[in-house]
């Protein structure tokens, strides 16, 4: 649940502090709280819409005022701006992530993907002091990269939301309840020199997801893969696709794009049509990574899918074919840069959880080699909190010896102003012992390049 008290609090408070805090907001479009900053640090324009006091600096500055945008922009009108980038950004994050053979490089030497998923980061109301906190958190486990989400559909303009709907016409949120949360989340991952990974959208009813748009558009009652092929839902995508990634056309803090969280022909209480396969998601995969493509030349673009497998004559559940996804197949789509799939053997009703998932990341490695290109489990967890650590360790072994280009834990956790971040069963927080396997399997996979 979004935490809309603590939202609340913080854009109706008249308090203005004297100075603000390391890493606190110093400026940008609309802020109207404190341009200065304690001792130790100084004001750093990251982008038009946040400037960041970061420590290293014996002096304050202050941040420079502009004129703010409009607060929403309609998703039918076709955005041909772009926010420019920081003037001065913190040097670990200069440069954008590209990829050589089945390598991550930045700045032409060799770039390890490891860490976690914070879907929450920029959805549940935090204070950039708390966003900090849980960046912290996920850095000291020795993580490079964090996945996180970049939508909320909604119907109700409550709470933090990116993308309000009202009958088939929707409207970007660009206040600081909309994309302003991510820039300030971009500005915290920046200074602390963590790229993103982040998804436009989920096949999900979490935080609205594709059956809002088409239930918006076309009505009730739809199947869940129209979203893939009716060409009004696909231009309302686009448009909302559009403004945010040009918004961030120059941000290099971000890594890579990802068209969906997990797209399948169903979703969660909506069908599957009768004449859904898998061409339809690889059809549209190929479709929106080429329009992506056309307006962002600097970021990566991959689909976000489980990498479910299409072996003909296999009935095992991820492997047959049945759900939408042909991971070798999309991994051939020239104009998606890298592979992602995911591990959850319990959910998927697989007995044998550590053999089978070393299988699945094998599985993986070798489409991954066939291909070309890199590919990373970005998912994957047990709720088992005994087994956990030695589970994941046979997997990290395995992507050690596979060659696997990378992975991303199913989710980070940290202890925060008013409580934990959200926690499914997943969730590693440092005190679990699981922290430790991540640290070690960490510097294992930046040793071994």
């Amino acid at each position: 649940m979004i935490r809309t008290t603590l939202l609340a609090a913080a854009l109706l408070s008249t308090t203005v502090l004297a100075q603000s805090p390391v890493y606190g907001q110093c400026g940008g479009q609309g802020w109207t709280g404190a341009t200065t900053c304690v001792s130790g640090s100084t004001c750093v324009l990251m982008n038009p819409y946040y400037s960041q006091c970061l420590p290293g600096a014996a002096t304050t500055t202050s941040s420079s005022a502009t004129t703010p945008p409009p607060t929403t922009t309609s998703v039918k009108t076709t955005s041909t701006s772009s926010a420019p980038t920081s003037t001065a950004s913190n040097p670990t994050s200069t440069g954008f992530v590209k990829t050589s053979g089945t390598k991550f490089t930045l700045n032409g030497s060799p770039y390890t993907v490891v860490g976690s998923n914070a879907y929450w980061l920029p959805l549940m109301g935090y204070s950039t002091a708390d966003i900090n906190t849980a960046l912290t958190d996920i850095v000291n486990s020795g993580a490079t990269t964090v996945r996180t989400w970049g939508f909320n559909e909604v119907t109700s303009a409550n709470g933090i939301y990116f993308h309000l709907w009202n009958g088939a016409t929707a409207t970007v949120n660009t206040g600081a309840n909309g994309l302003g949360m991510l820039d300030t989340v971009i500005a915290a991952a920046k200074a602390h020199g963590i790229r993103l990974i982040i998804a436009l959208t989920n096949n999900w009813s979490d935080y609205g997801g594709m059956d809002v748009y088409t239930q918006q558009i076309l009505g009730s009652g739809q199947f869940h893969d129209v979203f893939f092929t009716n060409p009004t839902v696909i231009s309302a995508f686009k448009s909302y696709v559009q403004t945010v990634v040009t918004r961030y056309l120059n941000e290099s803090t971000i890594m890579a794009w990802e068209l969906s969280n997990e797209p399948r022909c169903g979703g969660s209480n909506t069908q599957a049509s009768p004449t859904c396969n898998n061409t339809v998601i690889t059809n549209w995969a190929s479709e929106m990574s080429a329009f992506i493509k056309s307006i962002d030349k600097n970021h990566l673009v991959a689909i976000g899918d489980e990498g479910f497998m299409n072996v003909p004559g296999d009935f095992d559940y991820p492997y047959s074919g049945t759900i939408g996804i042909d991971f070798v197949a999309n991994l051939a789509i020239p104009t998606l840069d890298f592979g992602t799939f995911h591990l959850y053997p319990g959910s998927w009703g697989e007995s044998n959880t550590e053999p089978w998932g070393a299988q699945w990341i094998t599985d993986h490695a070798t489409a991954m080699t066939n291909a070309n290109k890199p590919v990373i489990v970005e998912e994957f967890g047990i709720t088992n909190s005994s087994t956990r650590p030695t589970v994941y360790q046979e997997w990290y072994s395995t992507v050690i010896s596979t060659g696997l280009t990378g992975d991303l834990i199913w989710q980070a956790g940290s202890q925060l102003t008013n409580g934990p971040t959200p926690n499914d069963g997943y969730a590693i927080f440092p005190t679990d012992p699981s922290y430790a396997v991540l640290k070690a399997h960490a510097a294992a996979l930046k040793a071994r390049g």
